[in-house]
This record gives C-alpha cells, structure tokens and sequence, in this order.
C-alpha cells in the first residue's frame, strides 16, 4: 500500500472515532474530521452542537483549531466523515475559507469527504473554493 494510501486511512480512522465524541443532540448529524498538519502530526475533531444554533462548530474546525492552538500554521489534507449511505457531504463556505488561512503555500490542501459507510470523494480546496478572500485582496 502506497504511504499516500496509509496517511489517508489514518486521518479517517481518526475522523470516524471523532465522530463518535460528537455533540449533536439538536440534528442528530455526527461529523467527525482529522486534520493533517505542516508537522505530519494528525488532530482529530468533532461537531458541537449549541441549542444557539448560530454558536455550533463544525468537526472541521475544530481539528483546524485544535492544531492551530497546539503551534501549526499549516494543514495539509483534511478528512470529514459524515452522513450515511451514499450521500457525501461537503464542507460548508465557514470551513472552507478557514482552510484557506491556514492551506499550504506551495501545495494544493486536499479535501477527502466520506460517508459512515465508506463512499467518498476527494478534491482539492481550490476546487471547493476557487476564489477565496483572502487578506492581500482588500
């Protein structure tokens, strides 16, 4: 198996067991993340639910926050894990430009969306957000 190949299992080990810890008594819609940083090092994170619904925290930015508030400045591939079935679901607009903060500089950050039982779909951040805001755009 090509070490691609093991990186990627990994960060969805660590996102379906994040699942597991999520906080969604309002929806019932787990989502588990594992985040891959500059350092190789892998942070795993979950949804919070809030009954303010505006105050919720998607899985993925928790894993990015998480990182960030351990010392990385850089994220390399993102693993979500949500949903069951077929249907794969997608990063909404907030995760995405937060991604974009912290996306490396010379590489494209890649994106793997899975579902519980295992479809997925894997894309890179410019292709989810081909025109981000981005502070130099002001």
């Amino acid at each position: 198996m090509a070490s691609e190949d093991v990186r990627i299992l990994a960060l969805t080990a660590a996102a379906r067991e994040a699942r597991k810890k999520a906080h969604a008594p309002y929806s019932a819609f787990f989502v588990g993340a594992a985040v891959e940083a500059g350092s190789g090092k892998i942070y795993p994170g979950c949804n919070v639910e809030n009954a303010s619904y505006g105050l919720t925290v998607c899985a993925e930015r928790v894993a990015i926050l998480k990182a960030v508030s351990e010392g990385e400045r850089e994220i390399k591939t993102v693993v979500v894990v949500a949903g069951e079935g077929r249907e794969v679901e997608r990063p909404c607009g907030a995760c995405l430009q937060v991604m974009q903060e912290f996306a490396p500089k010379n590489q494209p950050m890649v994106i793997v969306t899975c579902t519980a039982d295992g479809i997925y779909e894997t894309h890179t951040l410019a292709e989810y957000l081909p025109m981000p805001f981005r502070l130099e755009s002001r």
